[in-house]
């Protein structure tokens, strides 16, 4: 059971693509917790997309890690549903959008994608813009990725979001995306500042007694931790039993790690226990040079526990909303 409390805080500090998809081999499922109900803020005034089918935005629940999969138009066509990564800094689509979009597929215009656990030249098509809510990005080129992402036709990164505020409400299933008005944290929002380096979201957490720096990475299946977290973490709390585990990449590339139970982790006003996160030297920890300190990517497992989740890039914020169960 993975539970989310309010506390005190103990520690608080205000051509290659780049995407951040992994998979957990074998699935682990998270339970979803119980938490008080709170008073929902005032709405933004702005376009929500709601997904059909509760498609777009699924909660975490027992059986399976939430997803954000939002709606996106791309040459006007569409929506595909593009899973958002905010540990990518590029957005990718799958053959299968190429094909629905007419578009041919060439190896002539490769590029270098680079996933959590390994990299792969890949083809490109070229598009002549998307736009979901207020975003919208003008020609370029898309990376073909494996269809490897539970449904979803693609990942759109943090290209052209980095002014946006995106709001993901799991109760209500839908996704919006607007410019920021870098607006304070509504009523029953906790704000959870962080710092933004080459399009990464990074927060000062404690894991324990570990200070530690964690990527908000919505395009995680399960969070994922570097050597140096799991060293610091035997150091002051030995595990009497570690648990071999896989990470497939968005590369498909497989790589070893291992399962381990984390002390709870403390991020702004809130508390996360009873979180398991696999450890392992990841690729993507040596390209972000992210190998000396500890370091975990906070993916769906942990993110997908709120009611709402909102990520201000302007105004370098989290603000998340407890989830209450009827």
């Amino acid at each position: 059971m993975v539970t989310v409390r309010r506390c005190t805080p103990t520690h608080l500090l205000a051509a290659t693509v780049v995407v951040g998809i992994a998979l957990l081999v074998p699935v682990v499922s998270c339970a979803a917790q119980d938490a008080p109900a709170v008073a929902t803020p005032q709405p933004a005034k702005a376009d929500v997309i709601a997904a059909p089918e509760r498609r777009f935005v699924a909660p975490t629940e027992r059986d399976r890690i939430g997803r954000i999969w939002a709606p996106v138009l791309i040459n006007g066509k569409g929506p595909f549903r593009l899973a958002l990564d905010t540990g990518a800094t590029n957005s990718a689509v799958t053959v299968d959008v190429a094909r629905a979009l007419g578009l041919p597929v060439l190896d002539s215009d490769q590029v270098t994608l680079r996933g959590v656990t390994g990299s792969a030249t890949v083809p490109t098509i070229p598009i002549d813009g998307m736009v979901i809510g207020d975003l919208e990005l003008s020609s370029q080129r898309l990376p073909i990725v494996a269809s490897a992402l539970g449904g979803a036709d693609g990942i759109l990164g943090t290209e052209g979001l980095l002014d946006k505020r995106i709001t993901i409400d799991f109760r209500n299933d839908s996704i919006k995306i607007v410019r920021s008005r870098k607006e304070r944290a509504g009523y029953g929002f906790v704000a959870i500042p962080f710092k933004l380096a080459d399009g990464l979201a990074i927060i000062d957490v404690q894991i324990g007694d570990v200070d530690a720096k964690a990527i908000v990475d919505t395009g995680g299946q399960g969070s994922i931790g570097n050597v140096a977290l799991h060293e610091s973490l035997l150091r002051r709390y030995r595990k009497d039993v570690v648990v071999p585990d896989g990470i497939v990449g968005i590369t498909l590339d497989v790589q070893s790690g291992t399962r381990i139970d984390i002390p709870p982790i403390v991020l702004g006003g809130v508390a996360i226990e009873h979180v398991k996160i696999t450890t392992g030297e990841m690729e993507i920890f040596k390209l972000w040079k992210m190998t000396n300190k500890p370091v975990v990517l906070l993916g769906m497992d942990v993110l997908g526990l709120f009611d709402t989740l909102i990520i201000d890039y302007a105004r370098r914020e989290l603000q998340v909303r407890f989830a209450h169960r009827q």
